[in-house]
């Protein structure tokens, strides 16, 4: 039997392009303007700490995936930790997360799109419904498909930050006075938006979940690992300052707050090259056809990983069969993305952004907190990882506490909602939890060699590795020009 080995081993190079990768999406073209309406300019020091949560957290992530390598995130941790129900609850959660995410770029997918042309509500509605349904068509043909989608969609998201950025630069340098008059922190602002700020900015950072792939793989790991993520995720906080910052100064925290905004990266490129139309035009293209392009591959990424969850929750007898139903020909779990992608239709289009996004980040802060507490369990279960976290119980008890904060931070409106949707999981668990566990979709879950084959693809799809392949061409350059 032909077994999946891989390549190369990730090195401190890799690992960090990994989580620099998985965390810089679309997000940065949302959330900046969220913040921007609730703190103005001071929302640039909640991008700074709500980096530090994440890479608190991201760290628990890191231990538990050395503890225990298994397919299913949170849901794993927990339920080797404390059990099934516990498992449930926070596989659940994390479900939910994802799902609300996957409802909110839909909504955003417009906003940028209404950059370019103008939307009635029933237009709106119709190009949330195509957005989905592309994405639907896409996930079930096939994973080869998927990625191949999801090569193209992420190969260009961060060319128009860069871009943005590049441009911004040279504007602040050139105007000066003006940059420094709109980067001036308002003393009117309401800091009592502050917590809700947190939670939105927040939302930008997810995605460092991904980064924490089997310890196998990643050379001296114990090492790799923590500084990768603590690298990586400064690298993040570092472009997303900066980011943020030429939007302040070029806009202003009063032209950032109007709601007519929906654009306001794309708004604020067109601001900046105005003095030359026909540049302007072309950057707004460059910047606002990159959030839409953006945009649509974090949705694809998005619906791969949330198919993958509620196939993993049904392989354990907890979530309704359909999940883990085969298509014949494609092979996909067709009928799990099917129902998850229209039910997450509806609440992009009854729901607003900031109330999909907050409620996420609810769910999200569940599995996070569950995921930070089970690493004492798991230590006892095994004490030979390759990894464990320096300092003892200290990361550990500050993820916890860091997640507890995300929640508490939420509205009234948003944890009632959170909490009702949760509720609705119990009766979930009480019909199927009864019912044996699918064999023959564990084995293929849990099998190493599955693990590899999904880390090594994981490793090949993502635009995180794109330095990577650079770096593996001019090698092989090198070695020809050597033996030549």
């Amino acid at each position: 039997m032909h077994k999946t080995e891989l390549k190369s081993e990730l090195t401190l190079f890799d690992v960090t392009n990994l989580v620099v990768g998985a965390i810089i999406g679309a997000d940065i073209y949302v959330a900046s303007a969220l913040g921007a309406r609730l703190l103005g300019s001071w929302s640039l020091i909640v991008w700074v700490l709500a980096g530090i949560i994440a890479i608190v957290i991201a760290l628990c992530f890191a231990q538990c995936a050395a503890l225990l390598p298994r397919v299913g995130g949170p849901y794993a941790y927990a339920h080797a930790a404390w059990g099934t129900f516990a498992g449930f609850i926070v596989g659940w959660s994390l479900w939910l997360a994802e799902w609300l995410s996957l409802a909110v770029f839909p909504v955003a997918f417009v906003q940028y799109l209404m950059f370019f042309v103008n939307l009635d509500p029933i237009s709106q509605v119709v190009v949330k419904t195509l957005f989905v349904a592309f994405l639907i068509i896409t996930n079930i043909v096939g994973v080869k498909a998927a990625g191949r989608t999801n090569d193209v969609l992420t190969l260009v998201k961060l060319f128009p930050l860069v871009f943005f950025v590049a441009v911004g630069l040279f504007y602040i340098a050139s105007n000066t006075a003006t940059a420094v008059m709109n980067l001036q922190p308002s003393s009117l602002v309401n800091f009592g938006n502050f917590g809700s700020a947190l939670v939105l900015i927040f939302w930008a950072y997810a995605g460092f979940e991904i980064s924490t792939i089997p310890t196998e793989e990643i050379k001296e790991p114990g090492k790799t690992i923590p500084k990768a993520i603590m690298l990586g995720i400064s690298i993040v906080i570092i472009f997303y300052l900066v980011t943020n910052v030429v939007l302040f100064a070029v806009m202003g925290s009063k032209a950032l707050a109007d709601p007519m905004v929906t654009a306001p990266l794309a708004t604020a490129t067109n601001m900046m090259l105005k003095s030359i139309p026909a540049l302007a035009v072309i950057g707004g293209i460059i910047v606002g056809g990159g959030a839409l392009i953006s945009v649509a591959g974090s949705d694809e990424s998005g619906m791969i990983g949330t198919s993958r969850l509620g196939y993993a929750l049904a392989a354990d007898g907890l979530f309704p069969r359909v999940f883990s139903k085969i298509h014949p020909k494609f092979k996909t779990p067709y009928l799990g993305i099917l129902i998850q992608a229209t039910t997450a239709l509806v609440a992009a289009i009854i729901g607003q952004l900031g109330m999909l996004i907050a409620t996420s980040v609810f769910f999200m802060a569940i599995a996070y907190v569950a995921t930070s507490a089970s690493i004492f369990s798991l230590r006892k279960k095994n004490t030979e990882a390759q990894f464990q976290l320096k300092g003892g119980s200290l990361i550990p008890i500050l993820g916890v506490v860091f997640s507890l904060f995300l929640i508490t931070q939420c509205a009234l409106e948003q944890i009632a909602l959170g909490l009702v949707l949760l509720l609705v999981g119990v009766p979930i668990y009480v019909k199927y939890s009864p019912k044996k566990e699918i064999t023959e979709l564990k084995n293929a879950l849990l099998s190493r060699e599955s693990l590899i084959k999904r880390a090594h693809g994981q490793e090949e799809v993502f635009l995180a590795n794109v330095l990577r392949h650079i770096k593996r061409f001019y090698r092989k350059r090198w070695k020809k020009t050597d033996a030549g």
